[in-house]
């Protein structure tokens, strides 16, 4: 970075970073998950940067040094009916979850805009790709010999930790995939241990091995393992917090931007402005994402819901499709812009937003935190059981699983919030600690975007650790030859001894 200093009033430093080109490579059919991914590259753009974005969801205002090429997205993890989350195990749910991920990454490397890129003489001085299933597109780093960043939305994923040589002890930091807290008993520990083995197991057969074959199929037979490219990352940015996640020690490459996608100032339409200042008694917001579909719980479930919001004087806020029989303090809509909603609760005027029925998304569960939003989590699947489960413990939501649903329990969930003023104390408070930084998770996810093209992909920020084989890292080798000693001075010497008083004394 050169620095040149301008005297206008004062004597202020006035940085200006050379301009980069960066390639990120989006393949993720998600839409909220770009909410995240686009502050980053709009963030890197107005810094000078030249961002080539390949994804399945451009902009919708262009903006300059930001070029959008778009992957049309495969119709998977799109609009998914709550039927087909119910009843499936975790590794059911994961191999769902995977297939899906497979399938799209086939649709990618197919994809003519990526086989352009491929044969292409473009060079960049980093390459940004998407953590989440099987690493298709990382080939695209040693294809232009550049830095690899990994990004992800979630808080860490158990395999992610490894490839960075960042320590993952199972005594305390619950697996992604686990509805643990970091305070576990014995059994809670065995299962934790037990899953993360079985995980590294899962990762390498379900997900490196497909994608370590297309990977060679498209790039060539010559081209590193896809170990050996997951192990060059040179950093990784984590969409999580230690302030509201479970603090972990963490080696440099490892670095949490939990809030990315936050950002304040946003406005609300003219008529849910005023929806929500009318609101006397506040407003219940609900939304299950982007995903997972409202109008697909079952008639059972939508009836309970709308009966218990009949008898609340609070107004509701409902992200759901068409939908017949509503109360009048219902309103709902297709789609609603859930940050700006949220953070009307930081109003003083009224009470406004008092509690956020969530699926327990790491994304919208991030915004209510940030907002001091008191939350009703409803979890289906990968990291939502753990989200909600860790916020029940911090004592700012309440768990109401599906099958739990009635007219009665979902009354009693919510006038639990609404009416227990230590969920919102509590939620205020985390609140604050969560925006209390040194600077912004977008200032940060920039800083060290910047600090890895400054020096060449950062080698020095390497853990040795990534040279070790796995019985090296958990000493195994050291206890094999210390075993020895210990039996020999257990049982060898004072038996050496003996004998050695024994001929001293004649007593042989």
């Amino acid at each position: 970075m050169k620095c040149s200093y301008i005297l206008i009033v004062f004597a202020l430093p006035i940085c200006i970073s050379e301009a980069a080109r960066i390639l990120a490579l989006m393949n993720y059919s998600a839409r909220s998950h770009y909410v995240m991914f686009h502050t980053l590259f709009k963030g890197l753009a107005a810094r000078g940067h030249q961002v080539d974005v390949y994804g399945h969801y451009p902009l919708e205002k262009p903006v300059p040094n930001y070029t959008d090429v778009v992957m049309p997205a495969p119709a998977v993890l799109q609009n998914v009916s709550i039927e087909q989350l119910r009843g499936t195990g975790i590794f059911q749910m994961l191999t769902y979850y995977n297939k899906n991920m497979l399938e799209t990454c086939r649709a990618a490397l197919n994809n003519q805009n990526i086989m352009n890129l491929m044969k292409s003489n473009k060079t960049y001085d980093v390459v940004i790709t998407y953590l989440a299933g099987p690493d298709c597109l990382m080939g695209f780093a040693h294809r232009f010999k550049a830095p690899l960043i990994g990004l992800t939305t979630g808080s860490s994923l158990p395999w992610l930790a490894y490839r960075v040589g960042n320590p993952e002890n199972p005594a305390y930091i619950p697996n992604y995939f686990l509805s643990l807290t970091y305070q576990m008993n014995f059994w809670e520990k065995l299962v934790n241990t037990v899953f993360d083995w079985a995980m590294e197991v899962w990762y390498h057969i379900e997900m490196n091995m497909p994608a370590e074959e297309m990977l060679k199929h498209h790039f060539g037979k010559d081209y590193p393992s896809l170990a050996e490219l997951q192990r060059s990352t040179s950093l990784i940015l984590v969409n999580s917090h230690f302030s509201v996640n479970t603090p972990r020690p963490a080696v440099p490459m490892f670095v949490e931007v939990g809030g990315l996608h936050i950002k304040s100032g946003g406005k609300l339409s003219k008529d849910l402005q005023t929806y929500l200042d009318e609101a006397k008694e506040g407003v219940i917001y609900f939304s299950m994402g982007s995903i997972i579909r409202s109008e697909t719980f079952t008639e059972t479930k939508l009836r309970a819901f709308i009966d218990a919001f009949s008898q609340l004087p609070q107004r509701v806020l409902w992200k759901i499709g068409n939908i017949s029989g509503l109360p009048t303090n219902v309103k709902t809509a297709a789609w609603l812009p859930q940050l700006e909603i949220l953070n009307c609760s930081s109003l003083t005027e009224h009470p406004n937003v008092r509690v956020f029925i969530t699926h327990g998304g790491n994304l919208g569960t991030q915004e209510a935190i940030y907002a001091g939003v008191p939350m009703v989590g409803i979890p289906f699947m990968v990291d939502q059981p753990l989200n909600v489960n860790n916020y029940v413990s911090k004592g700012v939501a309440v768990q109401l699983d599906y099958d739990s649903i009635t007219t009665e329990n979902v009354l009693k969930a919510l006038k639990k919030v609404l009416h227990d003023p230590s969920y919102r104390t509590n939620a205020k408070r985390l609140s604050q600690l969560f925006r209390d930084r040194p600077q912004s998770a977008l200032d940060t996810a920039i800083y060290w975007t910047e600090y890895v093209i400054r020096h060449r992909g950062a080698p020095h920020l390497r853990s040795a650790a990534l040279d070790l084989t796995w019985y090296q890292y958990l000493l195994l080798d050291v206890i094999l030859a210390v075993i020895p000693l210990i039996i020999a001075l257990r049982f060898i010497v004072p038996y050496s001894f003996k004998i050695m008083l024994k001929l001293v004394t004649g007593n042989v």
